[in-house]
Order: C-alpha cells, then sequence, then structure tokens
C-alpha cells in the first residue's frame, strides 16, 4: 500500500492534468469522422453512441478502425503529454481525465463513448506492456464466446488486478476505477449477455 499512499503531485498540477487530458479526450472523433464522410450524425443510427462499434454500423469499416484509433490515441497523447511536462503522476491523472472527456464530451452534452478504446489507450501511454495482455485476454475470450463485449468486460476486469499484484498500485488504482466506469457504461451489453440476447462477432441482424 505504500506507494498507493505517497502521491507526490501537488492539487495545482493534478486539476491541469485532468482538464489537460479532458479537452483532448473530449474531441468527438466518430462523430466528426461520419460527418466528413457524408455520412450524417452518428447519434441518429444504432445505439446512438460515437465509438468505434457504432460507427461500424454505418457499413464503413475503414472509417470504424479510424475512430478506433483516434479514440485510443487520444488517450495516449494526453498520459504522455502529461508525464513529459510533470511526471507519471501528471500522466496517469491525464489519461483518467481523457477517459472521462471520451465518455462525457461536454461538447455533446455530456453523452460520449462507452470508453474501451480509450481505456487501451491509457493503457498504452501508462503502462504499455500491458497493452498486449488486454490484447491477448480480448481475443482469447472472444475466440471462445464470439462476443465482443464480454472479451472488453473481461479484459477490463483482469487489468488492474494483475497491475495492483505486481506492485504498480497508482496505475492499478486508476485502472479499477476506469473499469468501474466502463462495466457501468455497458449496463445494457450486460443485461443482454445475461439474457443471452447480445450479439456475437460477426452476426448480422
Amino acid at each position: 500500500m505504500s506507494d498507493l499512499l505517497t502521491w507526490q503531485i501537488g492539487g495545482g498540477v493534478a486539476i491541469a492534468s485532468l482538464a489537460l487530458g479532458y479537452l483532448l479526450g473530449s474531441i468527438p472523433f466518430g462523430l466528426l469522422l461520419t460527418r466528413m464522410a457524408g455520412l450524417g450524425d452518428i447519434r441518429s443510427i444504432g445505439s446512438g453512441n460515437i465509438g468505434a462499434t457504432n460507427v461500424l454500423r454505418t457499413g464503413n469499416r475503414k472509417l470504424a478502425a479510424a475512430t478506433l484509433l483516434l479514440d485510443a490515441l487520444k488517450a495516449t497523447v494526453a498520459a504522455l503529454a502529461g508525464n513529459y511536462i510533470a511526471g507519471p503522476e501528471a500522466g496517469l491523472l491525464a489519461g483518467f481525465g481523457a477517459f472521462l472527456g471520451h465518455l462525457f464530451p461536454v461538447w455533446l452534452g455530456f453523452k460520449g463513448g462507452k470508453g474501451v478504446a480509450t481505456y487501451i489507450g491509457v493503457l498504452l501511454g501508462v503502462a504499455p506492456i500491458w497493452v498486449l495482455v488486454f490484447a491477448a485476454l480480448w481475443l482469447a475470450v472472444a475466440f471462445v464466446s464470439k462476443y465482443s463485449s464480454l472479451s472488453a468486460l473481461v479484459a477490463t476486469l483482469v487489468i488492474p488486478v494483475a497491475l495492483w499484484i505486481v506492485g504498480s498500485e497508482k496505475v492499478a488504482l486508476v485502472m479499477a476505477i476506469m473499469t468501474a466506469v466502463t462495466w457501468w457504461r455497458h449496463e445494457a451489453n450486460i443485461r443482454r449477455l445475461l439474457a443471452g440476447t447480445e450479439g456475437r462477432i460477426g452476426q448480422k441482424g
């Protein structure tokens, strides 16, 4: 617990880091890309979400992939910028701010994405080797279950536990908070998984 209790970052720097991350994270790439592609407002189709999964419902896989990449990288950039300016703790808070910005962008009435891509982006910025673990978990669960949502939920659950075990307590704490929020944002998916009505990977209709 010692590492968890010894934060060195000052209050002003912490707030600035969160604000920087929030501004970067709140850039709604899914909405911007679909509008630039002439596909209208992504919020008017499917789940109304601005993330890559809903962008995929437009039928444009390249656009969905670009959304996924940019939603991840905006959090990575925030974490790396915070780390460069004021150290690892600032980077961790900036990444967390980006995660919150993606989920609750002020420009869209605080209605954003579900956070998985940005979660991965934060992980890439603060503990990059663990992105491989996340990917391995996601692929393993997806191979067995064919559920994308379940794969993400399992991966986000395991990551903070594993980080805590290896002694990265601060990163584990922040990722655990992000996991809780991610699960909350996937409430509808969880209900469908329990009911057996969640769509499987590759399923049409």
